[in-house]
Parts: C-alpha cells; structure tokens; sequence
C-alpha cells in the first residue's frame, strides 16, 4: 500500500523583533556630513558599481567554508581566494599584507589608522537550494538581485569596502588617518587565530565592523550551545513509534528541512496527521505511508539562527505534528517528546524550566533547535542560544541542567548533557564615532532620529578597539546571511557603496 500527500501552506513573512532593539539613549546630530564625503560618494557609485559587481563575482566563487582539522594556510579554497584579494588590492593600488588568518589591505601611510573589519569565509550552502551554484554570482535568476553565499555575509561588504578605498584614493583626498581593511578568514568556524593575532599586534585606534545591520550596532548577545543525547531506552513495540527523526544543516543557521519516520503506521495516522497539517502556515509536509512505515519531510524556510523571526524552523513544527502521541522512549522518541514539551513553537524558551528571560536593551534569549546528530546508539540534539546581558554563565548553565533533570524525572528518561557553550553578550559604550556614523547614515537613507540597535548575532567588533557595527543589511529588513537564499539587491549594494565611502571620509580625514 503506497499513500502520499504534499501539503503546501503560505508562507508568512515576519519582520524580525526579536533582533532589533533600539536604544533610547543616542541619536544622530543633525550636521550634515561634508560636501567632501558627499561627492566623493556620488563619485563611487558614478565609477564603480559594475566594478564593484565584478568584484564580488571573483569572490564568490571561492567555496570559504572551513574544514574540520585543515587551517586556512593550508586549504586550497582559502589560499585562491587570498590571492585573488592580493590581485584586486594591488589592482586599485592599495598595500598588501597576508598574515595568515588575516588580510590587511591598507591605503595611506598615516600613524593613526581607522580599520574596517570583515571576514573572508562563508558558511556552508546546500547546492540543491539554489537555482545555480551557491558560489556562482547569480544576477539573472531574480533581477536586482545578486544572489550566492556570501553576498551579504561577507564578500559582498568587502568589495564594497574595496571601492570605497577605491574612490577615496582617487580623489587624492588628504587624510588624517590611514584606512585598513581586516579580513579575517575564520570568523564563521574558529575566533582563536584571531584572538591569538591581537594579542600581539598593533589595531586601528578607530574600527567599524561592516557584518551587521544599520543603523549602528553598539550591543551583541552571546552565541550559545545546549547539546543533549538521547540514548534508547525501551524496545519498539507492534504500536506505532519513531524510528528516525533528523533534521539542521549548520548551528547558526534556522534549519528549512527535518524528516521523520514512524514504523507500525496505519493509515488511520496517516489521515490524523494529514489533517492536523493544513492547520500550519509557513510550512510544508510531505507525508508518504508505504505498507506500515510512514515517512514525513517538513519544509521551513532557512535564516540566520540570530534572526529567527525571519526563518521558519522545521525541527519543532515536524515536532508539533507528531505532538498528540507520547512516543516511545527509544531515542527519537523521546527526542519529539523532549523538544515538544521544553521548546514548541516559541522562540523565547518560555517551556524551558526557568532559562527564559530578556533585557530592556539586547531584548530576550532565543532559543533554537539548529542541529540533529545521528549516533550509532543515540541521537544529539543542539540547541542555538543567542542571550542579552542579564544572567551570569553558572546561573543560566544550572537552570539548563535544572531543567532537564526535572523532565527526566518526571518522564523516567534518560537525556544526557554535552558539555554547553555558553558565550558572552557584548556591549559597547562610549564610542567616539557613533553619531559620525548615524549622521552618515540619517543623511543617506532619509531615516530621522537613527539610535544604536541590539542584535542577536555576534562579530568581530567585540575584539576591536573602539569598534561598532555599521551595516551592510537594513534595519528591519530580513537578513539573508546563513540562508538557502543568500542575496543583496543591487540598490542595497549600491547604497552601502555610498555609506561606506562616506563613513570613511568623514572619519579618516
């Protein structure tokens, strides 16, 4: 006996809230930017968008994405790209400098420097989402578009930042300060080499960071990890139960795909579940019985795990539409029971024991199952954190353990904990060029009253002097990095061409 149902909903589109949260303290001066930084904006645009495009294309077809126990002096992919930088840098007639994990292209010979930092590697893209290669810049798909991995997240800054550079130095404008641009080759997989690289090294008195969002990131929660096993307990019986359930592609990204397996199925439960499943939007089942095993893939839509408001996660809806039976303890069983009864649908952690909390500022944790991991006798489950200021590492670690040690209790199962990550949130105060940077980007968007924001993701900005986020993605706007969809409009491109022209102006001369 062979039944199969595809059930297709509409997709909801969300503006994220939960990474966004503006700060009440600061605003943009209302003096506008220099005539200088002005036309010398106009003069990038006016010379260098195609260029920049090409740029980018060289860029992205360079698959950055780290291997596991391969240091970026040795990997091919990373060395090709590193070269293909030292080309164009040498091209626009900038300085050169490859020191391994870090790229410094620098114009100017100034003591005092203003650094931009950005990161050469990507993460991993499954090439059976894309209409073309992830790592081919595709402009033709969907006009006005630039689409591939990378484009905002973040070779795409750094060919912005290059003609920036580019623009200025054509201008022969004088300048106070020498421009550096940091591009750092590790930053989605390992920041030590990076720590390692500050420690002994002289930075830029003044940075900004161009991997975030507008209008100017002064605060970052920390990126956190829960890992729990579930080992079988009880044998399968002749009732139905879970014999597979996997799901999550990489941590910091909102998983679009998870599948189960139920054996001993009927088609009485076929026709359950088919009901409860035109009951979801944003989501998608495929469900298959075939003679007593019944299969179901679960389509979400992929995002960043900072963001994810602007994903939908296939882990815990799958989780949902097995919710109405307690399944069997035999692994991935008490796995959907786990994630049904401490995560659900919320994003907050509100199920969770006691982890749930926020900060006026930063706004609350979020919570998200990102990665399922198959074991010969077990099955892993990781759980992305992204927390504000507001509870210490010990208390929020013990109320992790709290709290599944309560479930196991009270369910007689037997959940292991890995040891967790649990990092750090950042704050910046005080920093100098903050209203520089709003006014720049007040002047250029038509945005009035511009303020710090809050997000959930994590940059290089905390390891730099006087650092803070400026751009390349929109305030409320979804954000595409870590995506099945990664893009950047050709308008958005072009308008950080001049933000980023400008900015540098108004803070090297």
């Amino acid at each position: 006996m062979l039944k199969k149902l595809t059930l297709l909903s509409a997709t909801i589109i969300t503006t994220s809230l939960l990474s966004l949260t503006i700060s009440p303290l600061a605003t943009a001066k209302t003096t506008p930017i220099s005539s200088i930084a002005q036309t010398t904006a106009d003069y990038a645009v006016t010379a260098y968008q195609d260029d920049m495009v090409d740029s980018l294309r060289a860029l992205i077809k360079h698959n950055t994405v780290a291997k596991e126990g391969v240091s970026v002096n040795d990997n091919p992919a990373h060395i090709a790209f590193k070269a293909e930088l030292k080309k164009q840098a040498q091209t626009l007639g900038f300085d050169y400098l490859d020191d391994g994990y870090v790229v410094i292209i620098g114009l100017g010979d100034q003591k005092e420097r203003v650094g931009i930092i950005t990161h050469g590697d990507v993460q991993p893209a499954n090439p059976k989402k894309w209409q073309k290669s992830p790592f081919e810049l595709d402009i033709t798909t969907e006009p006005g578009r630039l689409i591939g991995r990378g484009t905002e997240d973040d070779k795409g800054p750094i060919s912005t930042a290059l003609y920036a550079m580019k623009a200025i130095k054509d201008k022969k404008l004088v300048l106070n300060k020498r421009i550096e641009l940091y591009i750092y080759m590790a930053e989605e997989s390992d920041w030590e080499p990076l720590k390692a690289y500050i420690k002994t090294h002289d930075l830029p008195q003044t940075n900004i960071t161009i991997d975030a969002e507008y209008p100017v990131v002064t605060a970052e929660k920390g990126y956190g990890t829960i890992k729990l096993v579930f080992n079988q307990q009880e044998k399968p019986t002749i009732s139905p139960y879970v014999s597979e359930f996997s799901g999550g592609f990489f941590g910091s990204q909102i998983p679009e795909d998870a599948s189960a397996t139920i054996e001993n199925a009927n088609i009485v439960l076929l026709e359950r579940l088919m009901r409860k499943a035109l009951s979801y939007q944003g989501v998608s089942f495929d469900l298959e019985l075939k003679d007593s095993t019944l299969t179901i893939d679960a389509l979400g839509k992929s995002a960043h795990s900072s963001k994810p408001n602007d994903g939908v996660n296939a882990i815990p809806y799958l989780a949902d539409l097995l919710s109405n039976t307690r399944w069997v303890n035999n692994g991935p069983g008490t796995l959907v029971n786990f994630i049904n009864d401490n995560i659900g649908l919320g994003l907050v952690g509100k199920k969770f024991g006691h982890i749930a909390y926020q900060d006026d500022f930063m706004g609350p944790m979020t919570v998200s199952p990102t990665v399922i991991k198959q074991h010969d006798e077990s099955i892993e489950l990781n759980i992305n954190l992204r927390r504000p200021q507001g509870k210490s590492k010990q208390q929020l670690n013990d109320e992790i353990h709290q709290a599944v040690q309560n479930w196991n209790n009270k369910f007689d199962a037997d959940v292991k904990e890995l040891e967790h990550y649990i990092g750090d949130p950042f704050v910046q105060k005080d920093v100098p060029h903050i209203n520089t940077l709003l006014a720049v980007f007040t002047h250029f968007t038509g945005i009035k009253d511009a303020k710090p924001i809050a997000i959930g993701g994590g940059t290089n900005s905390r390891l730099f002097p006087n650092a803070v986020s400026f751009g390349p993605s929109m305030p409320n706007a979804e954000y595409t990095g870590h995506s099945e969809h990664e893009f950047i409009t050709m308008e958005q491109f072009v308008l950080n061409l001049k933000m980023y022209t400008a900015a540098l102006v108004e803070l090297a001369k």
